[in-house]
């Protein structure tokens, strides 16, 4: 059994609000851990209309509380937007409060617009190049207590104290996050949901590069998927249609509320829109479980993936639970009492 996680980007929808984004994030999590879902992670985005997510910490916090045994997650920390030391605290905080149920997953890209990025780091020293790698390292010696014996930091404690980080996970789109796991000996998630780079080719470089270390003994790739799932393919396409105009509309630069299906099929798209639709077609699964299974589970192997975290960009609440139900009965996951 393959297990089956989350990775919920709180949606805003069309007539809808952030507010209830937000609110639909910890309803959802509560059925994913009904349902038997290992993960559910939470992304970071900022100024994006479409995306009610910009406090991960926050919202891992309120997940937990609201639910019993699935761990719960960031997918991921920008990190370049962040003080190392704030997320050692923080996530050292929210392992205290949910011991053995709380992941830390990294990114390296800022998640936002170049001014958006200015506002969110202007107030930190500027390095002027891609700091990931330093940022990163400043995080593990946090963690590891190895500053030199003159370095400063060795006598800052970060709070609380006796707690370890949670599990480390580096997300990518690319092979640069698979070799950094390996190589560091860490977990590692691929974003094939966006990724123009070759899932197998990622997540296979990661398998067999795959170093074993304090962090973590094992390998252990998780593939992130864009899956839509219904009763029949014929809802399932009908629902899909909000994401395929949404997907439209982000490749002219336009990050608006997820439309509706509605608002999708009265749309009318030129022959090169219904082109770009065909092709993002390719990485997102639509149908019913008979439907989407065979090609789920082929990429599943073809990558060697241990684990599959799906989102779904749907506009109905109702109809997005009802996809991660079709999806975990489909996969035979146990559900929890």
């Amino acid at each position: 059994m393959l297990p089956l996680s989350v990775l919920d980007l709180s949606f805003v929808t069309s007539g809808s609000t952030p507010a209830a984004a937000l609110a639909n994030t910890l309803d959802l999590s509560r059925h994913a851990d009904a349902l038997g879902f290992t993960r559910y992670w939470v992304a970071e985005h900022h100024n994006l209309p479409s995306i009610a997510s910009s406090a991960p910490e926050i919202m891992i916090g309120q997940i937990a509380a609201v639910t019993k045994d699935i761990r719960v997650g960031s997918g991921g920390v920008m990190l370049p937007n962040h003080a190392p030391l704030m997320v050692a605290e923080r996530f050292k905080t929210l392992e205290a409060l949910f011991p053995g149920r709380i992941d830390l997953g990294l990114g390296r890209a800022p998640g936002t617009d170049p001014v958006t990025t200015y506002a969110l780091r202007q107030r930190q020293e500027e390095q002027g190049h891609d700091d990931f790698l330093e940022r990163l390292q400043e995080l593990l010696l946090w963690e590891t207590r190895e500053f030199p014996e003159t370095h400063p930091f060795r006598r800052v404690e970060v709070m609380p104290s006796g707690v370890p980080l949670p599990p480390i996970w580096l997300l990518g789109s690319s092979d640069y996050s698979a070799h950094l796991s390996a190589r560091l000996g860490m977990g590692f998630a691929f974003a094939h949901h966006f990724a123009n780079h070759d899932a197998a080719d990622a997540m296979l470089s990661y398998r067999s590069g795959f170093t074993p270390s304090r962090w973590r003994e094992k390998p252990h790739a998780i593939l992130g998927v864009a899956a839509i799932c219904a009763d029949t393919d014929e809802e399932a396409e009908r629902i899909a249609s909000g994401a395929d105009l949404n997907f439209v509309r982000r490749m002219r630069g336009e990050f608006g509320p997820l439309p509706s299906p509605e608002e999708a099929l009265t749309y009318p798209y030129t022959p090169a829109e219904r082109e770009t639709i065909r092709r993002n077609r390719a990485r997102l699964f639509v149908g019913a479980p008979d439907t989407v299974m065979p090609r789920l589970l082929a990429l599943a192997e073809a990558t060697k993936a241990d684990e599959l975290m799906v989102t779904s960009a749907i506009h109905d609440h109702e109809a997005r639970k009802r996809s991660y139900e079709l999806l975990a009965k489909a996969f035979g996951i146990p559900a929890r009492s």
